[in-house]
């Protein structure tokens, strides 16, 4: 059953509805943006934390994205991507930079999606 709650910041991801490869997947309760095969932005207008635009990115990308986009900082709980809350002045300068990063395919943005487990019926035991 699809989800019935509203993503104030899904309009984010218009930029990508004309590129072939473009995925939008809701990903903890959020919606996720995906190209080439890669995740690359999560839209989150949950609660602080999750209120914002996160960057997937790896920690050794973080000084170079940081200092092009000062206003980003490394997620609270997810440490590993970067984050920049939907309250900030800068939050819709750094939504553009972000979304032309992604539609440049500069490297710095988009990590591999880990597969996903099964159901988890196989682990179960047997009775």
């Amino acid at each position: 059953m699809p989800s019935t709650v509203s993503n104030s910041l899904i309009w984010i991801f218009d930029a990508f509805e004309r590129e072939p490869t473009y995925l939008g997947k809701r990903m903890f309760g959020c919606d996720a943006a995906y190209l080439d095969g890669l995740l690359c932005l999560v839209a989150a207008d949950r609660q602080k934390p999750w209120n914002g635009l996160l960057i997937c990115t790896s920690q050794e990308r973080h000084a170079a994205l940081v200092e092009e986009m000062p206003a980003l900082r490394a997620h609270p709980v997810l440490g590993k991507w970067l984050y920049v809350p939907q309250d900030d002045p800068a939050f819709e300068e750094v939504v553009e930079q972000a979304v032309a990063l992604v539609l440049a395919r500069d490297p710095r943005v988009g990590v591999e999606p880990k597969p996903r487990r099964g159901s988890g019926k196989s682990r179960l035991p047997k009775i």
